[in-house]
């Protein structure tokens, strides 16, 4: 899977997802952009979006405990770093997709590289 955060954000086309009040601190969200689940976290006021499905079985993971920037899959425990989506612990050995956030005008959004 791919850490779409890396991209230049001039490549992406970002999606409105929620008014930024709305997601306080420690807080997240589910959405869903081209039929894609993400989850949208405020830690610490800064904001990060990850692929809701862990790569050990492709279950949710967005429902997992939160510790730091660390995320724990709620079904076999793998945890993965919110950042960047890379896989921190075993049963996972494959990253998921992460993706560049920005606040314009009062709303959180999520890039999706124009190409992907």
């Amino acid at each position: 899977m791919f850490n779409y955060r890396m991209h230049d954000p001039s490549t992406c086309r970002f999606f409105d997802v929620i008014p930024q009040e709305d997601l306080q601190n420690g807080e997240r969200a589910f959405v869903e952009i081209d039929r894609q689940p993400i989850v949208v976290f405020n830690i610490a006021g800064e904001f990060f979006a990850i692929a809701d499905v862990c790569s050990h079985d492709d279950g949710p993971l967005g429902d997992g405990d939160l510790e730091g920037w660390t995320i724990t899959c709620p079904r076999h425990g793998a945890q993965f770093d919110l950042r960047n989506g890379k896989a921190l612990t075993l049963p996972a050995v494959q990253d998921i997709p992460s993706y560049p956030v920005r606040v314009q005008n009062g709303m959180i959004q999520i890039g999706i590289p124009k190409n992907g």
